[in-house]
């Protein structure tokens, strides 16, 4: 229930990273510190972060498809996306929240087209610029993007020689980090933030008092409710100022001449606030208020009224006499004297308005149609698609569609050939009066057939086997058979066929005293050996019965590299100790990455990837270039 009452309503402000864990899992106990590092990391930049127990969310679970645990997704617009890498490390946890956001939050621009995005203003929304020395753009300027895209455009600058023009025409210092932020007039900032680092709530802050032009569109209710918010006590009642207008070139002069006005008398914005309005695009809204004693006599276009909310769907309102009449500069001096004249007349005396009606939620414009959602749809599924394909593999995967292409059309030549001569050779038969010879059925296919290692097959599997015969052993427990069975059964389904060949799993939590008897023997001193059963889980042994000897396949320990000494935690992947605050992750810069996500032992290896090796181990082992560990005698005792 607050997952989809709270956390899915807020993922369209800030995006979510959700883990997934359970009470037996040993990977999800050993990641518990190495997750409150990266929630300490990336909370402060505008990341939400929740964690759920699969089992007491059980359905829930089965709605986002969680297959492993731990699992990690990312929640952004409502719309779910599953960590797909094999590691966890801050590198990569960013790079996925990097993937998990909209395309071009933040543009780039430069001396060339900057122009071009301060004056696209005529969408609504306010315009703000980033400027850096780095050329990335930090996750923390996109996590604000997102947070303020409705309102707000943004766009990036790299401070150097392509950026001249900007850095001397606003007069930015190259060295800080700055934050430019203009409404309709570009040839100066409304608001600018300059300093050596941009804090994301310092950021918030700037912003959340500049998120509206200087005559900002009517489009929506929740933009309605920001600009104009209800209040019924008198002497704090906020009088908003509204054109109607056309959504025509023509108006466009109208709507200048009122942010001229509103220049000139610098009224302040705790008290009054002026904006516009689409009469097209909300009809039932301007019909709501022309039915007062003073409304104009014709179309309600070029009219100005002015509200006060004092209940959410009830507005006391006045309009202008003679409206926005602002075609000469005779009329138009006349025109603003009369409305400073009704405004200072309202906010003086409450009593001056002599109409009042119950108005109707505004429509949002912003919201797409049927096709729209269509489309947004494919694009989110197109994009879930890329994430598995990288660019190494999209001309391969090209080469592989002609191939097919190339493949079916020539098996459909030659289909048809054969058909041709199928259909000449029945005739031929026909006409001498015989029947076609039959077909030969097709020989079974060998299969392949597992056996449990235990104490009624342990001689037939191991110790009474032929020379020159193996037996491949998985090594699991009862909770992995069910994931690591079906892995094993692929990785040796190719050598089905060898006659020399067994395969069987071993329980190791009941044979466990069996296994460490095998290992000790390959020791040079006898001493006790400490095993943890579940590092145990997923290794892979071939017994040679009558040579006596072993090889082993580990998935943390591969042969062609010698294991480092370290902790428990430390083979498990998650003992990280580079700790450098210095580094800036958010840049993605590829040496602090590698200094950051160290060798192959301190990365994790979840259940589900244990066997990945698997198959290029069986090839080393039938080449005889695996090692060889040589025994006395086969241990007793298998239950």
């Amino acid at each position: 229930r607050a997952y989809e009452n709270n956390i899915t309503p807020a993922s369209h402000s800030r995006p979510y990273l959700i883990l997934f864990y359970g009470d037996l899992c040993f990977a999800c106990l050993q990641m518990e510190t190495y997750w409150q590092k990266i929630v300490t990391d990336l909370e402060p930049l505008g990341v939400g972060f929740a964690t759920i127990h699969s089992q007491h969310e059980s359905k829930l679970a089965r709605k986002l498809s969680v297959q492993t645990l731990p699992y990690i997704i990312s929640l952004v617009d409502g719309e779910t996306r599953a960590y797909r890498e094999s590691t966890i490390n801050l590198p990569n946890i960013v790079e996925f929240i990097r993937k998990s956001l909209p395309k071009d939050l933040v543009q780039e621009v430069n001396d060339n087209n900057y122009y071009q995005f301060l004056n696209g203003w005529h969408d609504n929304r306010v315009r703000t610029l980033f400027i850096t020395e780095e050329s990335n753009i930090r996750l923390r300027y996109q996590l604000v993007a997102f947070e303020f895209r409705e309102r707000i455009a943004f766009a990036h600058v790299t401070a150097d020689d392509s950026s001249r023009q900007i850095l001397s025409r606003y007069r930015v210092d190259p060295k800080m980090n700055s934050m430019l932020i203009f409404n309709e007039d570009i040839t100066r900032t409304t608001a600018t933030l300059s300093v050596f680092e941009l804090k994301p709530q310092l950021m918030r802050d700037v912003l959340e008092s500049n998120k509206f032009l200087l005559l900002p569109r009517l489009a929506s209710q929740a933009m309605f409710d920001q600009l104009c918010p209800t209040e019924s006590v008198r002497s704090r009642r906020r009088l908003c100022v509204v054109l109607v207008t056309n959504n025509i070139p023509e108006h466009e002069s109208k709507r200048e001449a009122m942010r001229e006005y509103m220049r000139e008398n610098n009224y302040p914005k705790e008290r009054f606030r002026f904006m516009y309005l689409f009469e097209e695009k909300q009809p039932e809204f301007v019909k709501a208020l022309t039915s007062g004693s003073n409304a104009p006599l014709t179309s309600p276009t070029l009219q100005v009224v002015v509200l006060w909310r004092r209940q959410s769907d009830r507005v006391f309102y006045e309009w202008l006499p003679n409206g926005w009449d602002v075609n000469d500069s005779q009329h138009e001096n006349e025109t603003k004297r009369n409305l400073n004249n009704l405004l200072t007349k309202l906010v003086q005396n409450t009593e001056e308005f002599t109409n009042d009606a119950k108005v109707v939620a505004l429509i949002d414009e912003s919201v797409h149609g049927l096709f729209g959602k269509i489309v947004k749809k494919i694009l989110i599924i197109t994009d879930n698609i890329s994430d598995n394909i990288t660019r190494k593999e999209v001309l391969p995967a090209i080469s592989i569609v002609l191939s097919v292409s190339f493949i079916v059309f020539i098996g459909y030549i030659m289909a048809y050939l054969v058909r041709i001569e199928e259909e000449t050779i029945k005739e031929k038969y026909k006409r001498l009066g015989k029947q076609m010879p039959g077909v030969s059925k097709p020989k079974n296919d060998c299969k392949l057939n597992i056996h449990e290692l235990r104490g009624e097959t342990y001689n037939g599997l191991v110790r009474l086997l032929k020379p020159g015969c193996r037996t491949i052993v998985l090594l699991m427990d009862t909770p992995s058979k069910a994931k690591l069975l079906p892995q094993f059964y692929r990785a040796l389904y190719p050598y089905r066929r060898n006659k020399t060949l067994m395969f069987a799993y071993l329980f190791v939590e009941k044979n466990l005293d069996w296994y460490r008897k095998l290992l000790m023997q390959t020791l040079g001193e006898h001493k006790e050996l400490q095993i943890n059963p579940k590092n145990c889980i997923g290794t892979v042994i071939s017994l040679n019965g009558f040579r006596k000897y072993f090889c082993v396949y580990h998935a943390k320990h591969p042969e062609k590299r010698k294991p480092r000494e370290g902790t428990s935690s430390a083979f498990m992947g998650f003992d990280d100790d580079s700790d450098n605050s210095d580094t800036d992750i958010e840049c993605g810069n590829p040496s602090l990455i590698h200094r950051q996500t160290g060798d192959i032992d301190d990365e994790i290896v979840f259940e589900a990837h244990l066997l990945d090796g698997l198959s290029n181990w069986l090839d080393r082992l039938f080449e005889g270039s695996t090692q060889r560990y040589h025994i006395q005698y086969w241990p007793e005792h298998m239950k």
